[in-house]
């Protein structure tokens, strides 16, 4: 098949030798594209400078030898060239001489010692771009003859001190009177050496026109028609009012800003980069009015420029605004899932820290796990890689423990499954171990704990992970380091009452100094009842396994059944709860049993806690699992105790009331 049309953009790995490959195509190329190309030019070096095979793609041109037997000569069809960034011992003139045919010719980051050569097109050229070029009126006067041109761009980077050239009334009125065919002129980056504009007491009244009889800029007043695109970014002229153009770049408005990212988004990326912060500044501190085309552009950005870092430092944090809880309601779920995409992308490619947090900050705006889900391994995987050095940034880690803590709360056990087995135990295991090495309970610490409390509920292979991976150690040392730290305690209590949810991991538990802790954690008054509660939990479920695996002689079993009785009896049954139950299995088979009367007593109370507080949550969990039919049991057990069938009675009342009028029951 003939090869009609190349682009190749940023691909600085490529030599001289594409160029002597391009040469095959000579007969059919009809555009060609060489953009960020900067190696092209160049033969390899010899192999100690820089190796032929390409292993060394960055070797500097310093160390690598001109091309120079490469021509044009022969690209007959050639009709589109766009060249950026030759090498200034490149001859421009005899390079492109060939090319008699060329309707459009793009020339970024190029020095021109002649000019002359332009004219051989001037009876074909419609489109010339000569961005960051230093501009004269010898070529400018060149410029002015190729009449027809209807795209003409002589941009450049306003903060390259290099340039000379300043730009007039005079030379701006003679563009606009000799090239009567332009739709379109970019002279971003100028500063205008006289006044173009029209005094704003002179300024045509009314609203803001487009019309060229009305333009506040001079030399726009000659124009026979408004222009379809003008491009003022960076100039004192995109303040003024009536600018005759369909479509501006500039930084006055957001509509000038979104314009300049589309414009300038693939071949200008140091402009785009600059437009996008003004993109960021109108989100966070105005408002943007055009979400969709502003989301949609910064993606594509992000897209385009994978590795450049100014875009995706700017480009990140820009999307986190966009998608804040302000814009919520305008975004489809198709788009959201876009800038998810795109965010995952970026923490993929870029380890940069500022990239990591503001990728990190922008999930943070999105409902987890719900939104995250279609993407639930990838997400959690780069998080656990970012968690994985022993020092990282403290803000990036803070975020990063409680993205994961969200992702592994409220989902199935699959998706624990799946997660425990990525590492995610032994990661937050590796970050609570840091933690108290630095003699620190932060926000990173109570988190990890509350992500190992979730990621182990009702599954038994994370609960094996954490005690594989040393978790006991852990939680005895936390409690020895911070015995003050409630929300620590709750934590930690919660997730050693899932692993004793788990009969087969109930032995391990079942040592003297564990027992012993758990006993004197039933008089704690941490954060209410809770800490008391799960510690009941714990020592209730390995009560359930009877007296036979009891093969301790203190503490006594006797005794801290005891002290279990004591510490049900002081809670206050009202008592608002900070947990979230999504069964009930695990406290419904300490109900119709013998072994443990405590046990029996203590899931009893469980439920009447639960249903008395939250009757519209659990009520219907209860009945939905077969709650009321093992209270039933609990009554017709003599072992029972008197109080746990008053308690299972008022659970069963509680729901038959529920059922028989469920909206007039207070929550």
């Amino acid at each position: 098949q003939d090869l009609i049309e190349l682009q190749l953009t940023y691909c600085s790995s490529l030599s001289s030798r594409s160029l002597r490959t391009l040469a095959c195509f000579r007969e059919t190329l009809v555009s060609l594209c060489l953009f960020g190309c900067r190696y092209i030019f160049y033969r390899r070096a010899a192999p100690l400078a820089c190796d032929e095979d390409g292993e060394d793609e960055d070797c500097p041109a310093s160390r690598q030898a001109l091309e120079t037997d490469f021509s044009f000569q022969g690209f007959r069809r050639l009709r589109l060239l766009n060249l950026e960034g030759l090498p200034d011992e490149v001859d421009v003139e005899t390079l492109l001489k060939p090319l008699r045919g060329l309707t459009s010719l793009e020339l970024a980051n190029v020095q021109l010692l002649g000019t002359s050569f332009l004219s051989q097109w001037r009876d074909r050229l419609a489109s010339l771009v000569l961005y960051n070029v230093d501009l004269s009126e010898e070529l400018l006067s060149t410029v002015v003859e190729l009449v027809h041109l209807r795209h003409l761009d002589i941009s450049r980077e306003s903060r390259r001190p290099s340039f000379k050239f300043k730009m007039t009334r005079k030379i701006l009125t003679s563009i606009v009177q000799r090239l009567v065919n332009l739709v379109s002129l970019d002279i971003s980056g100028h500063m205008m050496l006289d006044n173009c504009t029209v005094p704003h007491c002179e300024e045509a009244m009314g609203r803001p026109s487009i019309e060229p009889c009305k333009s506040s800029i001079y030399p726009f007043q000659e124009l026979r028609r408004p222009l379809q695109f003008l491009g003022l970014y960076d100039t004192s002229l995109c303040n003024v009012t009536h600018i005759p153009a369909q479509k501006v770049t500039g930084s006055r408005n957001e509509e000038q800003v979104l314009n300049a990212i589309e414009a300038y988004m693939e071949f200008r990326p140091e402009l785009a980069h600059r437009a996008i912060n003004q993109l960021f500044d109108i989100a966070r501190i105005q408002h943007c009015s055009q979400l969709l085309r502003a989301l949609q552009l910064v993606i594509a950005a992000l897209k385009c420029h994978k590795y450049d870092k100014s875009i995706q430092v700017t480009g990140s944090a820009a999307l986190y605004y966009l998608t804040n809880t302000e814009y919520r309601c305008d975004q489809s779920v198709r788009l959201r899932r876009e800038v998810i995409q795109v965010v995952l992308n970026g923490m993929e490619q870029y380890q940069e820290v500022t990239v990591q947090r503001n990728c990190c900050l922008t999930l943070c705006n999105f409902t987890i796990p719900e939104e995250l889900e279609f993407q639930y391994r990838r997400v959690n995987q780069l998080l656990l890689k970012i968690l994985e050095p022993a020092r990282q940034d403290e803000s990036i880690q803070r975020i990063a423990v409680h993205l994961c803590n969200a992702l592994v709360c409220q989902v199935d056990n699959q998706h624990k499954e799946a997660v425990g087995k990525m590492g995610f135990v032994k990661t937050m295991l590796n970050l609570i171990q840091k933690k108290l090495q630095d003699r620190v309970c932060d926000q990173v610490m109570e988190f990890s704990w509350s992500a190992l409390w979730n990621i182990t509920d009702e599954t038994p292979d994370n609960c094996q992970m954490f005690l594989n991976c040393q978790g006991m150690r852990l939680f005895l040392e936390c409690l020895e380091e911070f015995p003050d730290k409630q929300e620590l305690h709750r934590n930690m209590l919660g997730l050693l009452g899932n692993v004793a949810e788990v009969r087969a991991l109930r032995p391990q538990l079942l040592t003297p100094q564990f027992i012993t802790v758990f006993t004197d954690l039933l008089d704690s008054k941490a954060d209410g009842i809770e800490v008391s509660y799960n510690a009941c939990g714990v020592l209730s479920h390995i009560m359930f396994d009877g007296s036979e695996v009891w093969s301790m002689e203190e503490p006594p079993r006797a005794r801290v059944m005891e002290k279990m009785w004591d510490a049900i009896q002081s809670w206050d049954v009202s008592s608002r709860r900070n947990i979230n139950y999504r069964s009930f299995e695990p406290i419904l088979r300490l109900l119709p049993q013998s072994v443990s009367p405590v046990s029996q007593h203590w899931a009893t109370w469980a439920l009447y806690n639960l249903v008395s507080v939250y009757p519209h949550k659990y009520c219907p969990l209860l009945i939905k699992e077969g709650g009321l039919r093992l209270l039933e049991k609990v009554l017709e057990l003599e072992s029972s105790q008197p109080e746990t069938k008053d308690m299972a009675s008022k659970v069963m009342e509680h729901c038959e009331n529920f059922k028989d009028h469920p909206m007039e029951t207070n929550d």
